[in-house]
């Protein structure tokens, strides 16, 4: 049987964290002077690959090494190598159909179709393979929804919907994961395909299209442990009704593709050839991570996360006047410093029954690549990481009454964090954005994605003084300022009230899993069960 989360939550992790957690003590003043350290101008934006980086990562292992910690990367070493392959697309792409007939239909690059090799290698080279249309491309069968069917994608090309369909099945305002187009690609991959295709359905002039050919050009960085699809692509409306007359489809009369009655279906007699290539280059960063080691179990690890990455300076940002460094001191020096503080804390604990590791991630704002990168390539079992606990970007301000977090419903982390803030008068909230897809925008969504619960707190809009009208528009107001911007950098007036409060709160949430035999489960309808349930029986 599955140790599982406890019907006295509430009351087991109040009692378990409060005598844990009782040494803890976070500091404002002490947190504040290290944001400030690691985001002064000599680290020049902490851009991956530079000095800013070396510089940067020198430092954390400076701090953990003061604190006795040990190293928690590859081979007892305190840094995870990441190659980060860029790849830019060659002129000269080609492609082609061919119908029933036999007859030989080249396709305009840029016109009728978009392409790029997705391959390890740069080259995509695709002769006569069959075309599956798989509707959204989405398999969730937490939802009762199977856009492939019984159709066999083995050695074709899927073509999909962007997007998933609208309504309640899927999250309302929240998008799910099975929107975006990794999952697509995950999912055609899983099944045998060697590429994906989305259809846009806007003819070639149109803006959206236009776009697309602007984007496709683009130097791109991989993610590591990326879907190795032979090609991936877009195509226009235009083309997919070639394609579908061809094969003798009446588009007007197909399953209606957004209420779940529509299965996947060979597009009988049509295939795709495609030559493509790419030049690739190979930028190497490093994640750092510490860890302290269970006493008991020490092969079930508890992660806190954070990146230590920002935008960089004059080198990465060439031609602007005036202040050319991206500090990154909120984004997200903030939360570099919140995993340091909590080290610091946990180290001054009692050893817990489990190990915790601190890991710091690189290029997240390249994509979450560093964070993809170790879940690629963990050097701790995926299948025994109980929970990922993520921290981007503490928030600034006085006590508030809510801790939003990322991903409300998705995962039972959520009510151990409710359970610990209900005697503080605190509850947890939806991050209030729904536009934003924040739950799929930071490091820990590479663990989500690989079944790991993870979850992460946001900005309290209810402030204890001023309510939720005053704490939106200060956050709101802070963000239009300063996200992204070189005016993002450290103040002496931050308040750092609500980031304390939050930080011993994720304190006591990680000591409670660390020193339980618990393993947090996903909700019955999250997108990221099905994934975790494939290693169940290494959590027996």
């Amino acid at each position: 049987m599955f140790r599982k989360l406890a019907g006295g939550v509430a009351l087991a992790a109040v009692l378990l964290a409060a005598g844990a957690a009782s040494a803890q003590d976070f500091s404002a003043e002490r947190i504040s002077n290290d944001i400030r350290a690691i985001s002064a101008d000599a680290f020049q934006g902490r851009y991956p690959g530079t000095d800013g980086e070396q510089m940067t990562l020198e430092w954390l292992q400076a701090q953990y090494e003061a604190m006795g910690l040990q190293p928690g990367g590859p081979d007892g070493q305190w840094l995870q190598r990441v190659e980060l392959r860029r790849f830019t697309p060659v002129e000269g792409a080609t492609a082609s159909w061919t119908g029933p007939d036999g007859a030989e239909h080249p396709l305009t690059v840029g016109t009728e179709l978009v392409v790029r090799a997705a391959t390890n290698d740069g080259r995509a080279s695709i002769r006569n393979a069959g075309l599956v249309f798989a509707g959204h491309g989405i398999y969730a069968p937490e939802r009762n929804w199977d856009d492939y069917g019984d159709v066999d994608v083995r050695g074709k090309v899927v073509v999909v919907m962007a997007g998933e369909p609208e309504g309640e099945l899927f999250n309302g305002p929240y998008a799910t994961n099975y929107q975006s187009a990794a999952y697509k690609a995950d999912e055609a991959f899983r099944r045998g395909a060697i590429g994906v295709l989305t259809l846009v359905q806007q003819p070639a002039g149109s803006p959206q299209w236009q776009g697309l050919v602007r984007a496709n050009s683009r130097t791109r960085t991989m993610t590591p442990g990326a879907a190795d699809l032979e090609a991936t692509g877009a195509i226009s409306h235009d083309t997919a009704l070639a394609w579908a007359t061809a094969a003798g489809l009446d588009v007007g009369r197909l399953p209606n593709v957004a209420d779940g009655s529509f299965k996947a279906m060979a597009l009988d007699g049509v295939s795709l050839s495609v030559d493509a290539s790419e030049t690739v280059e190979t930028l190497v960063t490093h994640n750092l991570l510490a860890r302290i080691p269970g006493t008991e179990r020490p092969n079930e690890t508890i992660i806190y996360s954070a990146h230590w990455d920002h935008v960089g300076g004059a080198a990465q940002h060439p031609g602007v006047e005036g202040d050319n460094i991206w500090n990154g001191a909120w984004d997200n020096a903030s939360g570099t410093i919140g995993v340091l503080e909590m080290a610091r804390q946990l180290s001054q604990a009692p050893r817990p029954e489990r190990s915790i590791v601190f890991a710091h991630m690189a290029a997240e704002e390249m994509g979450l690549l560093g964070a993809y990168a170790y879940a690629a390539d963990p050097v701790y079992p995926l299948e025994t990481t109980v929970a990922d606990i993520n921290i981007d970007m503490l928030p600034l301000s006085g006590p508030t009454r809510d801790i939003p977090i990322f991903g409300k419903g998705q995962n039972e982390l959520e009510d151990r964090l409710q359970a610990l803030a209900e005697p503080l008068g605190r509850y947890v909230s939806d991050d209030g954005m729904p536009e934003q897809g924040f739950y799929y925008r930071s490091d820990h969504f590479p663990f989500a994605r690989m079944g790991v619960p993870a979850i992460m707190p946001w900005h309290g809009w209810d402030w204890a003084d001023g309510g939720r009208e005053a704490g939106e528009a200060a956050w709101r107001a802070k963000f239009a300022a300063d996200y992204h911007k070189p005016s993002d950098e450290w103040s002496a007036d931050w308040d750092l009230t609500s980031a304390v409060e939050n930080l011993t709160l994720l304190y006591r949430l990680g000591l409670d899993l660390a020193n339980s035999e618990d393993w947090p489960g996903w909700k019955p309808t999250s997108e990221f069960a099905v994934v975790r349930a494939r290693s169940d029986a290494a959590r027996r």
